[in-house]
């Protein structure tokens, strides 16, 4: 189990319920801005998770998704805390590098194969938001989303691993548009490029995203984990054999299974 004295530090909810776990972001008078210890909370909700978890929901409370970092990070001073991003200016490398990679991993264990994570999104996914939104599989966007990278307005990069599912999503020219310009991304373009799977009301984003869950968590575990592998693999790989290998093993494994299956019944 996640300590709750973490979760409540990062403002986080988390909730398991069968086969599914949901993650609120649950600073709702702030616009579920984020801070250090909101990624060490997901970090450490992604440590936790037992194999009977099939699917994660991610979720902002109130009106916003997630309007990025907490402002008062912007500077040296400590908040609740943690410390600003500019005190990281006064690391060393190594130290300043292990804490951004600590960071990251509150985000990279979305993407891995074990489980189908999705991401509802109302309102703004500024940021921090709108990379936490790409890390997740599936995105469902309420008509009111609004996706924007604001980092490199700011003097910033964006480092939570949003740059490789942004560029595989709309492509680069797309990307570096997006990324130097900041602009405003409603939720009908968000659809036309990629970064949306559906779009709904905002009274039916809870709905849609519940007949979504169920869907992707009826097909065995094994299938869906293995899968998920290859299609990650697909978008990296540059060898059609490879790939093709890559999947005649992932489908060895999967008979294997399905035939253990069959004996013991």
């Amino acid at each position: 189990m996640v300590d709750a004295g973490l979760l409540d530090r990062g403002g986080v909810g988390f909730t398991i319920h069968g086969r599914r776990a949901t993650i609120t972001l649950d600073r709702p008078d702030k616009l579920n801005a984020q801070t250090p210890h909101t990624w060490q909370a997901l970090r450490e909700i992604g440590r936790s998770l037992g194999p009977e978890v099939r699917v994660v929901v991610v979720r902002g409370a109130g009106r916003s998704f997630s309007a990025g970092l907490d402002r008062r990070l912007f500077g040296f001073a400590d908040v609740d805390g943690a410390p600003g991003l500019a005190a990281l200016a006064q690391r060393p490398t190594e130290q300043a590098d292990a804490e951004i990679a600590g960071f990251q991993q509150g985000f990279s264990w979305l993407r891995e194969p074990d489980r189908v994570t999705i991401a509802a999104v109302q309102g703004h996914a500024i940021g921090a938001g709108f990379q936490l939104a790409l890390a997740c599989d599936l995105r469902v966007l309420a008509t009111d989303a609004r996706l924007r990278m604001a980092e490199t307005g700011l003097g910033l990069v964006p480092d939570l691993g949003g740059t490789l599912p942004l560029v595989r999503t709309v492509g680069y020219a797309k990307a570096v548009e997006i990324c130097l310009t900041g602009r405003e991304i409603q939720a009908d373009e968000a659809l036309r490029l990629g970064l949306a799977n559906s779009v709904v009301e905002p009274d039916r984003l809870d709905d849609a995203v519940d007949r979504l869950a169920e869907a992707v968590a009826q097909p065995p575990d094994g299938a869906v984990r293995e899968t998920l592998a290859l299609l990650v693999q697909a978008d990296e790989a540059v060898d059609p054999e490879q790939q093709l290998a890559a999947e005649r093993a992932a489908q060895l494994r999967c008979i294997a299974e399905l035939a253990e299956q069959f004996g013991s019944d």
